[in-house]
């Protein structure tokens, strides 16, 4: 059964659209025009441009273009949804929006105590993993994946969480939590190995564990999120079967491998950067101390 019987705004989501655009419309606008609302501003970079717009464009594809309505009816679909939203955009808004603006939204009176103390490097990392592993205890999963506003209040929450696990790698702000050199590399794969209990538990299960996707009054419920309510009781719906033939199991296992094997994907590219320019800078330093002793080698050689 097609997709489209769906309609144009459960497939595309206008009101998704819109918000991207004004979202991407409103950062080139401060970031050209009001610079003056901030201090110690700087021109914004090319890098920063292409990585914000590179992040909004990749939040639209997870949550508003017909991938999202996909992950209702494939659990490996939400999986790789998952694995994008917190593993990839977190990192890509770290770097595209400019120091000079994150630094006045972190340091508002309000937010600045508990943004410092839910940064430090290891609370950012249980915190996320926590998240992440209770969002897909069965029981869990399935009353937030059928509830608007418990799904809604979740992802937000998981989202920030993620942001937060990102943060201390990827932040170049003076006074803020971050993590240098080699340790950096533990970090990530630290994060690595917390979520992985997670990813096994799905991959290896023996039976089917959210009812979500294995019984059709759950997934029914579960469609109501991002199909008009008008456009379902027009239809007579069984269940995901309709829309592929993957069976329930095959698809779940499939979500666990998608999950880490993007998750390590992200982390490798991650830990191959943060290597080399570790690496790097042990170079110059080198460079600058060997130099130190040549220069010093013939002054002394001069005097004597």
């Amino acid at each position: 059964m097609p997709l489209s019987i769906f309609g144009f705004q459960a497939l595309w989501s206008p009101v998704f659209i819109l918000s991207t655009l004004i979202v991407i419309g409103l950062y080139f606008y401060i970031t050209s025009k009001k610079q003056h609302w901030f201090e110690d501003t700087q021109p914004v970079t090319k890098k920063e441009i292409t990585a914000f717009v590179s992040a909004m464009l990749l939040l639209y594809a997870v949550k508003g273009s017909p991938a999202d309505l996909m992950g209702h009816i494939l659990f490996s679909v939400h999986m790789a949804q998952m694995a994008l939203l917190l593993m990839l955009v977190p990192p890509l808004l770290i770097v595209g929006v400019p120091s000079w603006i994150w630094q006045k939204i972190i340091r508002m009176r309000y937010i600045q105590p508990t943004f410092r103390f839910l940064t430090k490097p290891l609370l950012a990392l249980i915190v996320f993993s926590g998240m992440f592993s209770i969002y897909h205890i069965p029981l869990v999963f399935d009353t937030i994946k059928q509830n608007e506003l418990y799904h809604t209040i979740y992802t937000i929450i998981l989202f920030l969480s993620a942001i937060l696990l990102w943060w201390p790698i990827m932040n170049k702000l003076k006074g803020e939590h971050q993590v240098h050199g080699l340790g950096k590399i533990g970090y990530i794969i630290g994060s690595a190995i917390l979520i992985t209990p997670a990813c096994a538990l799905i991959i290896f299960a023996s039976h089917p564990m959210y009812d979500t996707y294995s019984n059709g009054d759950a997934w029914l419920k579960a469609m109501e999120l991002c199909v008009p309510s008008s456009t379902l009781s027009g239809l007579t719906l069984s269940g995901p079967e309709l829309f592929s033939n993957m069976p329930i199991m095959e698809d779940q296992q499939l979500g666990g491998i998608i999950m880490k094997i993007i998750q390590e994907i992200i982390y490798g590219v991650i830990l191959a950067i943060v290597f080399f320019q570790w690496y790097r800078s042990e170079q110059e330093n080198a460079d600058e101390i060997t130099q130190q002793a040549l220069m010093d080698r013939q002054a002394y050689a001069a005097n004597k």
